[in-house]
């Protein structure tokens, strides 16, 4: 049988490292504030006798637990990706874990998520998906976590909102499709709320214009290359056909481009295509594809900031935090 031993302390670390304890306790929550030199002593005395933190006694006397959690959809093939990325490498350098929960498909797994993170007492919990539970914002309002609400700007966030406005967007790609003379496009949209917004802002905007309401094509979330092949072929039999194909993501404007390919189309003379979120093979494949960019690591950035002030006992301004978006246009549109 493993014979249990004595836990290795604060003061061990401090003996070893020739520093006080309290400079070892800011060096796991803070190592940026320390000189260099003096990091590297705590640093290495911390691996020589294999201290471990003791993260709830920190947090008891603090009343902070330098834990944040981070809710996603999912990370596979993500347009959150960098995001994530952002945020995690900011959280590390300023002493905090990141908890990363995955909510799942329509965020089924968000309230859940959100009470067990509560339960954890992290200093923030930073959300992608879009939290419609009542009882859980009402827990999130209630708390003392800072909560960060990113990738939109909701009317009213539970605390903090940092992202952009889907409802613009398609009013930009509205804008460009009139500038560049399409007649007829067609939507491809996400059964969902951020999408819904992206449709209804082209819709209001090219109507406002004068045109008519365009076709629409839905999808269950999260779209994927494979309906986007599927609507080719529906779009492809329609009389007239559309000049323009808008997906809500780049997965379906990708798959609509293969078919189109395929079917000796030649775009974007006889079909042009735009997608959103500047994924790295919107830019690759060939043709290029038309998309909405938006800074996904400005995003993760801008979150973390806002905990950074808070935890300075900063006012945050505003509710908002508006970080843009950039329409690019390339070969397919």
């Amino acid at each position: 049988m493993r014979k249990a031993r004595a836990p290795v302390t604060l003061q061990d670390v401090a003996d070893r490292a020739q520093v006080s304890t309290a400079t070892v306790s800011r060096f796991v929550n803070q190592p940026n504030v320390l000189a260099e030199a003096t990091a590297e002593r705590v640093r290495r005395a911390i691996e020589a006798t294999g201290y471990v933190p003791n993260r709830i006694a920190g947090s008891l006397a603090s009343n902070r637990s330098h834990l944040v959690a981070a809710l996603v959809p999912d990370v596979a093939q993500s347009i959150f990706n960098a995001t994530i990325e952002a945020m995690i490498s900011e959280l590390a350098n300023d002493g905090y874990l990141t908890m990363l929960g995955l909510t799942g498909i329509d965020n089924v797994r968000m309230a859940e998520l959100v009470e067990a993170a509560l339960g954890q007492r992290v200093d923030a919990i930073i959300l992608t998906g879009i939290l419609t539970d009542r009882r859980s914002r009402k827990l999130l309002r209630n708390s003392n976590a800072t909560v960060i609400e990113t990738w939109g700007l909701p009317a009213d966030p539970i605390d903090v909102a940092v992202g952009f406005s889907h409802f613009d967007v398609g009013v930009e790609i509205a804008r460009f499709a009139l500038d560049r003379g399409y007649d007829r496009p067609h939507l491809l949209s996400a059964r969902g709320t951020r999408a819904q917004e992206r449709r209804d802002g082209f819709v209001d905007a090219w109507c406002a214009a004068g045109r008519d309401v365009p076709d629409e094509t839905f999808f269950d979330a999260p779209t994927r290359f494979g309906q986007g092949r599927a609507a080719f072929r529906k779009v492809a039999k329609m009389s007239p056909r559309p000049d323009l194909v808008i997906c809500s993501s780049d997965w379906l404007a990708q798959g609509l481009l293969v078919e189109a390919a395929s079917a000796g189309l030649k775009v974007p003379d006889e079909l042009a295509v735009i997608g959103f979120g500047n994924l790295a093979m919107a830019s690759e494949m060939r043709p290029t594809i038309t998309t909405i960019e938006i800074d996904g690591g400005r995003i993760g950035r801008e979150a973390v900031e806002v905990l950074r002030r808070r935890s300075r006992g900063e006012e945050i301004q505003s509710r908002h935090i508006d970080v843009g978006f950039r329409l690019i246009a390339r070969d397919s549109a």
